[in-house]
């Protein structure tokens, strides 16, 4: 059985990071720069080369600083799914601040509490809930 850990490539993964700790709790787990792995000693010793952290109760991301050009955000979306919907409303508050809401969290048609959004580093979020009681 495996386990799937989204890798995330940043222009600065020590302030997304951060942002995703301050957005959805947690922790940086380990981080490693291509100076201490690889005895980088030039332009890239300090960028990180792998970061892991745990975010929303546990939940791991992998990150790594981009050493070539790129677009991010493009083509995956990350999904956290909470237990209630004040919790999912705080969460999606946090990481929207200085992005783009595409749609407002709130009760779907299809009955599930959903909003989605792009954080201001160009990923894709789509923060859930189940409704606490069933919707007639």
């Amino acid at each position: 059985m495996g386990s799937l850990k989204p890798y995330l490539i940043s222009e600065d993964a020590r302030a997304q990071a951060a942002f995703y700790i301050q957005s959805l709790g947690g922790e940086i787990i380990s981080v490693s720069t291509h100076g201490e792995l690889m005895g980088v000693q030039n332009e890239f010793k300090d960028k990180v080369m792998h970061m892991c952290i745990h975010v929303a109760g546990g939940n791991s991301i992998f990150m790594a600083d981009s050493i070539e050009p790129f677009t991010s955000g493009t083509g995956i979306s990350l999904t956290i799914a909470y237990s209630t919907e004040a919790a999912a409303g705080e969460a999606f508050a946090k990481l929207a601040a200085g992005g783009k809401v595409k749609y407002p969290i709130g009760m779907q048609p299809f009955g599930l509490f959903l909003g989605e959004l792009t954080d201001k580093y160009g990923i894709v979020w789509m923060i859930t809930a189940e409704p606490k009681a069933p919707r007639p």
